[in-house]
């Protein structure tokens, strides 16, 4: 389970939230959300319980219970065991656990002063062996 801080928001198991969700902390989403998510340098987490339908743009996007959306995350988006996400990933790092669903395309973003000869693109449904 990831870690409680301070600077989190907690949008709690038995709240559904349709809209835009923009702001200066983290989001830990243990309940439904639908819209967009715009915390571009915050971490978004889906928890276990978590129902997400949604497009996220963060600094880091972890995602343990369900999404479905594209998400673009400065850093890295983690995709734990029991995960399932279905949208295209944009970031500079994807892990994948086993166990984990993921659908969609992963494109690995690199900053221009480092080697881009290799392929930045991956696509299909995979049931994490990774």
């Amino acid at each position: 389970m990831p870690s409680v801080n301070q600077n989190q928001t907690i949008l709690g198991q038995s709240i559904a939230l349709h809209g835009e969700i923009s702001g200066k902390e983290d989001l830990l989403v243990e309940g439904q959300l639908e819209g967009t998510v715009n915390l571009p340098d915050h971490c978004v987490t889906v928890g276990a319980h978590g129902e997400v339908k949604a497009e996220v743009h963060a600094r880091q996007v972890i995602v343990l219970g369900a999404l479905t959306g594209n998400i673009t995350a400065r850093e890295k988006v983690e995709i734990r065991k029991t995960g399932q996400v279905v949208g295209d990933l944009v970031a500079a790092a994807v892990a994948i656990e086993d166990g984990a669903y993921f659908k969609g395309s992963i494109d690995i973003q690199r900053e221009q002063n480092q080697d881009a000869a290799r392929p930045s693109t991956k696509s299909g449904a995979l049931k994490a062996s990774v």
